[in-house]
């Protein structure tokens, strides 16, 4: 069926439309995007949305699709209903799902809808042209976006405003004495500042790119023929009010110039504060009275139990006219600074009306630290209710784990709360700064999201949005949906950034894109996903330097290579971990994938590529005497130092690479972390962890947990694990970030629980408890919660693992133990491994050298 058939059919109704991706594309005609009447839209511009609907009797069912670009806020009859949407490719938007059964009533109801159109790029959006598109059934009448509506600059959001941070589109500042009070309620009776929506687009089948609307800062002009709105993938986002803990601190701030410019320009030595006593707390509430002190501005900072993802609020009594900085940081020493206004311009400005004002941020944040700068009141305000609407994915499964080290409980629980942080709508590296997806160094939580949560739908939506990104030359765009890389192809053609789209990530991705497929099984879900792993091995191929059989690490031209931010003294020492990495990925996971998809020949090439790679690495890298990869082998003699790194070693003991299986020296080295030895950042860190648990070093591992991973000032002050293994407070240091491997090692390095067969019927249990006398937790599996249980130490141990029905295990045991499970054959280095069919019973294990 033609796309100009398919729109045709349409009309009579939304129709779902086989999509490439194995996801169903909608097409939501009758439903036009439409816009508020312009010529142009400035980069921020909100823009209201509103809709009568007569409703004769009580509505039985009420459901549709919404999609706005850039972000919604929809309401119905003045209630909040739901927030988006989910960062998309712009070519390939996702439209939300609606069920407004139970806020339509009898009668007259109003449907509302701000929307804010950032413009310019932020992290979590590349680019895109304004618009909003709805399209509700109520009990069998359309209600859809058209001309129909009534629509509204709000002008309480100055439009134009500047961007917030590179990688921050919306710097908000809202004045509520311009807002239209009351205007998504029935009484409200619109005024001349109102105007019929206009409509930009023929029907509702393709993204906003493709719509007709203002946008005129980029000038760009999607293509039907390639763009689709498709159903989202992942299900709605949870929202939760949290009370903030408690008030910390207060100050007075006598400023010396302009508080406008110092946060607009962050002007030096722009005030001093001193102590006040004007704040009178009263409970319950709790409620903080203030009563002005001339024209200085008062200080309230407080903190919440944990870090947590979401909109931060307040309510406020204040005169009309008094001004409110709200800001947000992950991080405070109280007395190191006065105004937490050092992570990356984390403020949103309030203007009061007069009396009660109730604000809350229309784009959400993460933080464990609210401040409240409030200026320019000649009489006592009363502030309450501060607080934050947390949002967290809807986990199939909240992990609970019990441990015997108080210590390591912490670690884990730090973990799990920073991937409710980390883990949304996209798998990002920390959402206080970048919001991004990355592949490569971020994406081990995705099989944290697997193993803990035991969710796919978000592994799917990682894996598919971000092979979107693939460049027209084949290699991905390493943080996509977001602006980042777009504007670091501008900057690498200008040699204005040494940042460009990550190779190693690109070849990180040909591992998730493997892994998903080894937990799931959905061969389905890369449908789309592979064409582009293919034609990124093509661009591999022409990096290739011929003489040496290896990619380069410096002078890629677009790309550029990453590796780790900590583990390297100079970039040419990351060829070897570089070219090893590539070498793991041809053959254990491009090419089985090439298998998957029948092809065959390619698989073939894919693999003697890997293979040439590796010979390279041999002759370049590999010491005969030392038998180990040293990372600077070729300029030893002029660097006067031998440098290992972590990374190099790590991939070479996992993937069996070094020569004559001579990798004892490898893992002695990561056992051991000699200064010669580049340790890698919390992030890559996991990879040295793979290493030493898969080859019985577990006890090398529990310790790593609890002395350095245990140490992160982040676990016990914001209950997440850091960016860097030191963080400070009170600058631009992420505190909630992506590196989980402390779960990951619990999953797969205590229990041992990897996938052996694709959608994971068969698991690996492989037990290595080490010193820990305890432990307890479920391992997330297709066919159910997979319990385990260790309880004494080696000599007096009892592991205790229920197998759900489906599931088949693979026990690997010392060869010493005994065991009335029928053994299948012997396994290297002493294991043996013993297969069990799940029948929902509990395993009970007696073991002595476990």
């Amino acid at each position: 069926m033609t796309k100009a058939l398919l729109l045709i059919v349409s009309l009579f109704g939304i129709i779902s439309i086989p999509s490439a991706s194995g996801s169903e594309a909608l097409d939501l005609s009758p439903a036009k995007w439409i816009w508020h009447p312009s010529g142009r839209t400035l980069q921020n511009t909100f823009i209201l949305f509103r809709k009568e609907i007569n409703i004769e009797k009580k509505v039985k069912t009420a459901k549709g699709w919404i999609l706005a670009d850039s972000r919604y806020l929809f309401l119905v009859n003045g209630k909040r209903v739901q927030w988006g949407p989910a960062p998309s490719d712009p070519r390939w938007q996702e439209a939300d799902p609606l069920d407004l059964s139970a806020y339509l009533r009898p009668g007259r109801n109003i449907v509302a809808c701000i929307v804010c159109f950032f413009g310019t790029g932020d992290g979590t959006y590349p680019i895109g042209k304004p618009g909003f598109l709805f399209n509700v059934n109520i009990d069998g009448r359309k209600v859809v976006s058209n001309s129909g509506w009534q629509t509204r600059v709000a002008r309480s959001w100055r439009p134009g405003a500047y961007k917030r941070w590179f990688l921050r589109a919306l710097q908000e500042e809202f004045d509520a004495r311009a807002f239209p009070y009351g205007w998504d309620s029935l009484s409200y009776v619109p005024d001349n500042q109102w105007y019929s929506a206009q409509e930009v687009s023929a029907g509702g089948a393709e993204s906003s790119v493709c719509n007709s609307s203002s946008e005129y800062q980029w000038e760009i002009f999607g293509d039907p023929a390639i763009t689709e709105i498709r159903k989202r993938s992942i299900p709605l986002m949870e929202e939760k009010f949290i009370r903030a803990e408690k008030l910390s601190g207060s100050m007075t701030l006598k400023w010396t110039g302009s508080p406008e410019e110092y946060f607009e320009m962050l002007i030096p030595n722009a005030f001093h504060a001193y102590k006040s006593a004007t704040i009178m707390q009263n409970v319950p509430g709790p409620e903080y009275k203030i009563q002005p002190v001339g024209r200085d501005a008062v200080l309230l900072t407080f903190e919440f139990n944990e870090q947590g993802v979401g909109w931060p609020s307040f309510t406020i009594n204040a005169p009309e006219g008094t001004i409110i900085e709200l800001l947000v940081h992950e991080a405070h020493t109280p007395g190191k600074a006065v105004l937490i206004n050092s992570h990356f311009n984390s403020w949103t400005r309030f203007i009061c009306k007069e009396g009660l004002n109730r604000f809350e941020t229309f784009d959400f944040e993460s933080f464990r630290w609210l401040q409240l700068h409030i200026r320019n009141f000649n009489r006592a305000v009363t502030v309450s209710e501060v607080g934050m609407r947390r949002r967290v994915f809807p986990w199939r499964n909240v992990p609970e784990i019990a441990l015997s080290n108080d210590t390591l409980q912490k670690v884990m629980n730090a973990t799990i709360n920073t991937l409710n942080n980390c883990a949304q709508e996209t798998l990002v590296d920390g959402m206080a700064r970048e919001r991004q997806q990355y592949s490569g160094d971020g994406s081990h939580q995705m099989q944290a999201v697997f193993q803990a949560f035991g969710e796919n739908t978000l592994p799917y939506r990682f894996i598919n949005t971000f092979s979107q990104g693939s460049s027209l030359d084949g290699y991905f765009m390493d943080s996509w949906p977001a602006w980042d890389r777009l504007a670091r192809t501008i900057e690498r053609q200008m040699q204005l950034t040494g940042w460009g789209p990550i190779l190693d990530h690109s070849i990180g991705f040909c591992f998730d894109s493997y892994h998903y497929y080894q937990y799931t099984g959905n061969k389905e879900a890369l449908n789309e996903v592979y064409p582009r792993l293919v034609k990124f091995f093509g661009y591999l191929q022409k990096l290739l330097i011929q003489k040496e059989s290896l990619l380069p690490a410096e002078n890629l031209g677009m790309c550029s290579v990453y590796i780790d931010h900590e583990a390297y003294r100079k970039q040419r020492h990351k060829q070897l971990a570089l070219n090893l990495y590539a070498s793991a990925m041809c053959v254990n996971a491009l090419a089985p994938l090439c298998e998957l998809f029948n092809d065959h020949t390619l698989a073939k090439k894919v693999s003697r590529f890997g293979n040439q790679l590796l010979e390279g690495c041999i002759r370049k890298f590999w010491s005969k005497r030392q038998r180990v990869f040293i990372a600077n082998l070729p300029w030893i003699k002029e660097e006067k130092e031998i440098r290992y790194c972590d990374r190099s070693l790590a991939t070479a003991v996992l993937y069996k690479q070094c020569p004559g299986g001579n990798f004892m020296n490898s893992l002695e080295i990561l056992r051991d972390c000699p200064p010669q030895m580049g340790f890698s950042y919390p992030c890559n860190a996991i990879w040295r962890l793979w290493a030493l648990s898969e080859n019985g070093q577990m006890g090398t591992v529990i310790s790593d947990l609890k002395n350095r991973w245990g140490k992160m000032s982040s676990v016990w002050q914001n209950n997440t694990l850091q960016e860097f293994w030191h963080a400070d407070t009170d600058d631009g240091s992420q505190w909630s970030h992506c590196a989980v491997a402390p779960l990951l090692m619990l999953y797969q390095g205590v229990a041992g629980a990897v996938p052996l067969t694709p959608g994971g019927q068969l698991y690996r249990i492989k037990p290595q408890p080490a010193s820990l006398s305890h432990a307890k937790f479920s391992i997330a599996t297709n066919s159910g919660l997979l319990g385990f249980e260790t309880t004494g130490l080696r000599g007096n141990r009892i592991i205790r693992i229920t197998i759900p029905r489906g599931l088949d295990i693979e026990l690997w045991l010392d060869h010493r133990e005994i065991i009335s499970q029928k053994s299948q054959k012997r396994v290297s280095r002493g294991w043996k491994k013993y297969r069990i069919r799940g029948d929902g019973r509990m395993l009970t294990l007696p073991l002595k050298y476990t």
